[in-house]
């Protein structure tokens, strides 16, 4: 089957930085929907009327991933507003009740990058934005989506949520 949207993908994939350091790894198929949000445009275009057992490697810019680093995206807010436990890494979606720093998006996932006695200090920018990016990618599998996955234009998480750590628009598993 050819890769046309809609589908379902089963990729495999390895993530470096421009110098080749290791990102993310997936050695295991995972599934993704092709012609919604699971992707990033660059990854679709290149996987676009493509079969099982296709391999690629891809350069990306950081505006053809997760953007360019935004210094307005670090805020600083008062401790008193966050959990007791809180420490370097965790990730809030959006900012924490009782925040105060204005014109920052709310839809954001905000890292803690620094705690202090009387503040924390979030950055609301993908921990890869600003980064190039090299990925190899293969196609494992290529199935037509169901209508749920249609429908909701996902098979789950997007491919580009989580990874490693968590701007707008696609994010890393």
């Amino acid at each position: 089957m050819q890769i046309q949207s809609p589908c379902v993908v089963a990729l495999t994939w390895r993530l470096e930085d421009a110098q080749g350091e290791l990102i993310d790894e997936l050695a295991e198929p995972v599934e993704f929907f092709f012609g919604g949000a699971d992707l990033l445009e660059k990854v679709e275009a290149a996987l676009l009327d493509q079969s099982e057992g296709f391999e690629a490697s891809l350069h990306l810019e950081p505006e053809q991933a997760f953007g360019e680093y935004l210094a307005e995206l670090v805020c600083f807010e008062e401790r008193s507003v966050f959990p007791e436990h809180i420490e370097v890494g965790m990730q809030f979606d959006g900012l924490p009740e009782g925040a105060v720093t204005p014109d920052m998006p709310a839809e954001a996932v905000y890292t803690v990058t620094e705690v202090y006695d009387s503040h924390v200090v979030l950055d609301g920018n993908h921990p890869l934005a600003g980064l190039a990016l090299r990925l190899h990618l293969t196609v494992c599998d290529v199935r037509e989506a169901t209508l749920d996955e249609t429908e909701a234009a996902t098979v789950g998480q997007p491919a580009f949520t989580v990874l490693n750590a968590v701007q707008s628009g696609p994010h890393l598993h």
